[in-house]
């Protein structure tokens, strides 16, 4: 659907996609409904966006009596596709999308789309830095967009985007299940168990990520990790061309990048590329090593200047609540790791930091398991302090302390803020106060830029 006006559209969600969608929409023309499961009173903020746009509201629940002649509906991100609201448009054969669908649809410029279990963030804005300094040195007058499921929905700069720029966008698995198309460069970073919670299995939750290969075309680009199983054996679904990354050079003719003799190296076909030393990198971690190298990939496949790669390499410190330190107060360093939602991710955080560690931990559980990762805070971790709707599962799984094992304590906080009260008691100099929840924020905030930020004053406070 091209023609939007006159059009019914029914936005499911207030938040930022769906603000996105009602700007979109009501600029072409379209009768636009907004739906949302809260009151008017919750969403003061959200409809103080949408006070100028001619757009009818159906609030504190979704009505089914909206779908009425509806031509189309637009799911926001966070809203399962199981809930009744869209089991009936289903029934009623009206067409779903999402603001990222359509954003692939109307786009003008190449897009590079990237997914994974953990890292998207990180990668994304560092493409995104890499394409900027590019254009930037060339002196042109491209344009690098970045947002979808990091910053702004890209759909609201639709009508500013030239055929020459470059969007890079990322694209979570929520995002990804409902879309028919695919960006022309499509990175799939790491596949590990997430939102088992929404997806109910991991076969479908992997389906829904490779959403973002199945509609490729020939001419276009797959970027995938020769180290992470689940995403190498996403092969049989590339269209295009491959270009792949991983620590150890790629065998046979495989085109990718590669860590040798300290430095990241890119093989196309028979010619060896030498990008930058890995002392050049500032983020803190092997799976950060993976990020810089996906994105190193993808850079390759954009074509963007080595020269705007290495200078991207040695000035990105990272993103705003991913191992994001705030303070040394005392000789504590406390860091933000709030983007961790999962625990694969605090695995990784923890592997990334080698002074002596206060584990602030919790959140929400999206059914995935704790297991390992309560193994390697017993060896690893000093204390642990746990918070928020998870605690009695992180608790069992952790167990009760045994003789032999590095953990020295183990305590329970009623919200993040008792937690960080009581770090702040136990905490020495030397170490580190590291929040990396594993668990989402939705039990007590927004999302887990909110918590991250409530993290922030509390430290800066001190």
């Amino acid at each position: 659907m091209k023609n939007y006006s006159g059009k019914k559209i029914v936005i499911i969600g207030v938040a930022r996609q769906g603000q996105a969608l009602a700007r979109f929409f009501t600029k072409r023309g379209a009768q636009v409904v907004l739906t949302d499961t809260r009151e008017k009173e919750q969403l003061e903020s959200e409809l103080a966006n949408l006070v100028s746009l001619p757009v009818t509201l159906d609030l504190g629940g979704h009505h089914p009596e909206v779908l009425e002649r509806a031509d189309l509906v637009c799911v926001s991100g966070g809203v399962p596709l199981t809930i009744p609201f869209i089991q009936e448009a289903y029934i009623r054969k009206i067409p779903l999308t999402n603001d990222s669908q359509i954003f692939l649809e109307e786009c003008p410029c190449t897009v590079v789309g990237i997914t994974g279990s953990a890292g998207k963030s990180t990668t994304t804005a560092l493409v995104g830095l890499m394409a900027k300094t590019t254009f930037e040195m060339k002196s042109n007058q491209q344009t690098a967009w970045v947002g979808g499921n990091i910053g702004n929905p890209l759909i609201d700069y639709l009508d500013d985007i030239q055929e020459d720029d470059l969007a890079v966008m990322e694209l979570s698995s929520f995002q990804l299940e409902l879309m028919k198309n695919s960006p022309q460069v499509a990175a799939v970073l790491n596949i590990t168990p997430n939102h088992l919670d929404r997806h109910g299995s991991m076969d479908a939750y992997i389906d829904a990520k490779s959403h973002i290969l199945w509609y490729q075309h020939a001419d276009d680009i797959a970027v995938l990790n020769r180290d992470d199983k689940v995403s190498w054996d996403l092969q049989s679904e590339i269209k295009g061309d491959l270009i792949s990354f991983g620590l150890n050079r790629p065998g046979g003719r495989f085109n990718g990048t590669f860590v040798d003799q300290d430095s990241v190296w890119l093989q196309i076909g028979n010619e060896k590329i030498k990008m930058f030393p890995t002392e050049w990198i500032q983020l803190r971690g092997r799976h950060n090593l993976y990020n810089v190298l996906a994105a190193s990939a993808i850079a390759a496949a954009t074509t963007l200047a080595l020269p705007a790669i290495q200078s991207s390499i040695e000035e990105f410190a990272g993103i705003p609540h991913r191992l994001e330190t705030v303070r040394e107060v005392n000789g504590v360093t406390w860091i933000n790791d709030s983007i961790a939602t999962a625990p694969e991710r605090t695995i990784a955080a923890l592997e990334s930091i080698s002074e002596p560690i206060v584990l602030l931990l919790g959140g929400r559980d999206k059914d995935l398991p704790w297991d390992k990762l309560a193994e390697i805070v017993r060896n690893k971790v000093e204390r642990v302090i746990i918070f928020g709707e998870s605690a009695p599962l992180i608790n069992e799984a952790i167990g009760p302390r045994k003789p032999g094992q590095h953990l020295k304590s183990v305590v329970t906080a009623k919200n993040l803020e008792e937690a960080l009260k009581t770090a702040q008691i136990q905490a020495q100099a030397g170490e580190v106060v590291l929040l990396s929840p594993g668990g989402t924020s939705y039990d007590a905030f927004k999302d887990f830029e909110e918590r991250g930020q409530f993290f922030r004053d509390w430290v800066n406070e001190l």
